[in-house]
């Protein structure tokens, strides 16, 4: 059965996990009501991410270029790239994600979502989690 993970104005329901794939990807669905964003545009050298459009249109930055990505497009985002997104549209936006191999699972997102919903985000704490994940926070100007 799916688990829904609730990150504010980001929702993800997680339909495979590392855990069910012997590692081979994570795969959920991600819903961005307008305006949400990546909090923390960053780059990860453990793991390929493949980002399918289900519905409305999603913005993705890869390497400081903006992508728009609408229902039936895909993006591959490589190994190392710096990149983050936000929904700039009036209506949400859905996408399927893809992680290969499968390194994050649905805990990395729960904790961020403990993060994000606690009240006012402590940057140090989102940073130090998304470094044991494996996820590098880079500040772009």
């Amino acid at each position: 059965m799916p688990e829904i993970i609730n990150l504010g104005a980001l929702q993800l329901t997680f339909l495979q996990s590392k855990d069910d794939t012997a590692g081979g990807l994570d795969l959920f669905e991600m819903t961005l009501q307008p305006n949400a964003r990546m909090p923390i545009p960053h780059y990860h050298d453990g793991w390929d991410e493949t980002i399918y459009g289900l519905s409305g249109i999603s913005t993705w930055r890869i390497d400081a270029k903006d992508i728009d990505v609408a229902p039936g497009e895909s993006l591959f985002i490589k190994r190392g790239v710096v990149h983050g997104f936000i929904n700039r549209s009036p209506r949400p936006a859905t996408c399927l994600c893809i992680l290969s191999p499968g390194v994050l699972g649905p805990q990395y997102f729960k904790e961020m979502a403990a993060l994000l919903l606690a009240g006012k985000p402590d940057p140090a704490k989102m940073k130090e989690t998304m470094l044991r994940y494996g996820l590098v926070p880079v500040m772009q100007s």
